[in-house]
């Protein structure tokens, strides 16, 4: 099966070459597109063992390490969290071959993890237990549907966000250019 031409710079992890000409600034904070499902499916089950961890643990300095690593998938998808890495280099080969969905919507649902999260540890350190743990409920939730049954909320409000119109059309041009056999 032909690929389309918006797959031509994805290499067998579903991580896109970086063209030349593109600047060290652009490089540092690029997002894979595509992305290969199973690396995002074992980070969110990774998230999910993270949280479930600090919830249990009563941690709210683990919280602000999740945040961080929200935060580093954010910036550059798996390159710089610990998290990504390990999915990405470790656990997602060993599950078959990679299986690539488009990556803005992962990356959009990567900076809900960071919002949520992050509001997480505020409420936490600020002695709102109740508000912070629960937020870490709908984290846990919310990363337990990626990873358990592969629907991802935040890709889901993406596509609805495309529908209304608040997502550019290029972004959105981007997205449909991915398909891989299912």
């Amino acid at each position: 099966m032909t690929q389309p031409s918006r797959l031509a710079n994805a290499d067998a992890t579903g991580f896109v070459r970086i063209e030349p000409s593109q600047s060290p600034l652009r490089r540092a904070f690029s997002f894979p597109n595509p992305v290969n499902e199973y690396a995002a499916r074992t980070t969110a089950g990774i998230v999910v063992v993270l949280c479930v961890a600090a919830l249990l643990a009563q941690a709210g300095w683990a919280l602000w390490l999740i945040a961080l690593g929200f935060a580093l998938r954010v910036a550059g998808g798996p390159k710089y969290s610990p998290a990504g890495r390990l999915a990405v280099h470790v656990i997602a080969p060993r599950l078959g071959p990679a299986r690539l969905v488009p990556g803005p919507p992962k990356r959009f649902a990567q900076a809900i993890g960071l919002v949520v999260s992050t509001t997480a540890a505020v409420l936490v350190a600020a002695g709102a237990p109740v508000a912070g743990w629960s937020a870490v409920g709908v984290l846990i939730a919310a990363a337990s549907l990626e990873a358990f049954a592969g629907f991802c909320l935040g890709c889901w409000i993406f596509g609805r966000l495309q529908r209304v119109g608040l997502i550019p059309a290029s972004v959105c041009e981007a997205c449909s250019n991915v398909s891989a056999p299912r």
